[in-house]
């Protein structure tokens, strides 16, 4: 979604050039704070992760952040699944267990949406006595990279995977939720300290906050909500204080 709508509106809008390096969050925080990435803004999908770029021992590379919208997560699954039939009709928690049934999801080491996963299967588990959904869970064998598990779904590869709701809605993919249980990402944005191009990133962030950009936002499927902020207060850039 930033890549197809809200980066070239935002090119359109201020003349900056939009240049996004999508990953899993974690992995972008291990990037950016072993110096092998360097970017200006930083948007993760779940909050907690801004607290491995805080403070001198973690590279003081966050200092504030904003959280602005919200997604859940959704088991999207492919047209092309012998299973589909099913997914729509019968809870998904019964579905995912049957014989020959290939769902996958990210590395919970780089990926908040991994977490997430790994949660909701436990409390599945749990909630409806099935020990056979923890097997889901058991290995790392059907952990895929976030751009790949999307190619994965769609081809048919597998039948299906965990995803926040705007991932399956960008990607075309029909989607069923999680019944009574509510997992969702968070995502969150802030302008990284010693930013190359400081003006872009606040000129970025700013837009982002923007009704033109929630526009492009809900229409992609996030929930937007006031933005609320994280960290110190006086390190926000002048030119977004009056967006959080």
């Amino acid at each position: 979604m930033l890549d197809n709508s809200v980066g070239p509106a935002f090119e359109r809008a201020t003349g900056y050039r939009f240049s996004p390096y999508p990953n899993g969050s974690s992995a972008l925080a291990s990037e950016i704070k072993g110096k092998t990435l360097q970017g200006d803004v930083f948007i993760s999908a779940g909050p907690t992760i801004n607290s491995t770029l805080e403070g001198a021992k973690n590279g003081s590379w966050v200092s504030w952040y904003a959280t602005f919208a919200t997604s859940p997560l959704e088991i999207a699954y492919s047209p092309r699944s012998r299973f589909a039939a099913a997914l729509r009709t019968k809870p998904w928690y019964e579905v995912v267990t049957e014989p020959g049934f290939r769902i996958g999801r990210t590395d919970p080491a780089e990926d908040p949406k991994g977490v997430l996963a790994d949660e909701a299967v436990g409390a599945a588990a749990k909630r409806y006595h099935d020990p056979a959904l923890s097997k889901i869970t058991a290995s790392a064998g059907n952990e895929y990279p976030e751009a790949t598990l999307v190619g994965l779904v769609s081809s048919g590869q597998l039948d299906a995977g965990f995803f926040y709701a705007v991932e399956a809605a960008s990607a075309r993919l029909p989607a069923v939720g999680l019944g009574t249980l509510h997992y969702a990402a968070s995502y969150t944005v802030t302008v990284l300290n010693n930013a190359p191009d400081e003006a872009g990133a606040v000129a970025f962030v700013k837009y982002l906050l923007s009704s033109a950009a929630h526009r492009l936002l809900e229409r992609g499927g996030l929930t937007i909500g006031p933005p609320r902020l994280s960290g110190r207060a006086s390190a926000v850039p002048a030119g977004i204080k009056r967006s959080i």
